[in-house]
């Protein structure tokens, strides 16, 4: 009777699934969170990281807005807060070993621009995917540029606050309070700086 040899099973471990969500988060709103959220349940290890765009004037500082991340984050076990400075977003995301961009599309625009940019970034890195989400209608209109533009009027903290995490209302409040709106922090600029905003922090959603 011949001799059966004993066969050695190895065993390996799918790889994490990583994931960058970049934005400006200028400040934080409910539609970020909603990717946030979404983005978390989908990856393994979701990286939300703050572009730095010196061509671009943001109303807070890096620091701020990581701040504003970390607190609004705060208990997403498999989510960390990170950011990056002259480097195209899809290197970024090379760099930290991330197989995934996730995008957000609430527009027919919104779909032309990311389409363009996803293509782009599979010229620079073919391994990275990007995947997309459509938040839901309630959410969709929501930007960081649409909050700070409600700023002014009477009773625009009223109205403001169920647009933005209470983790940062108060802060996000007080910048502007005392008549008049925020000085931007940054250099001004008249075009894309670093090969280009949308290339960088990309456009937030």
């Amino acid at each position: 009777m011949p001799r059966l040899e004993k066969t050695q099973i190895i065993t390996v471990a799918p790889s994490r699934r990583k994931c960058v969500y970049a934005g400006s988060f200028d400040p934080v709103t409910m539609g970020h969170m909603w990717m946030i959220r979404e983005g978390a349940k989908l990856f393994d290890d979701l990286i939300v990281a703050a572009g730095i765009n010196p061509s671009k004037r943001y109303t807070f500082g890096i620091e701020e807005r990581l701040n504003f991340l970390r607190e609004c984050t705060k208990g997403m076990a498999n989510v960390k807060v990170s950011s990056f400075e002259n480097q195209f977003l899809v290197h970024f995301a090379a760099s930290i070993g991330a197989q995934y961009i996730l995008r957000g599309i609430r527009s027919v625009r919104d779909y032309e621009f990311e389409a363009g940019m996803r293509h782009v970034n599979g010229d620079l890195s073919p391994k990275i995917c990007t995947v997309f989400l459509i938040p839901p209608r309630g959410i969709s209109e929501i930007s960081s540029s649409f909050v700070k533009g409600l700023v002014g009027p009477a009773g625009w903290e009223r109205v403001v606050k169920q647009y933005i995490p209470a983790q940062i209302y108060e802060r996000f409040v007080g910048r502007f309070s005392g008549g008049g709106k925020s000085r931007p922090v940054g250099s001004a600029g008249g075009g894309p700086g670093g090969g280009g905003e949308s290339l960088q922090d990309m456009a937030d959603i």
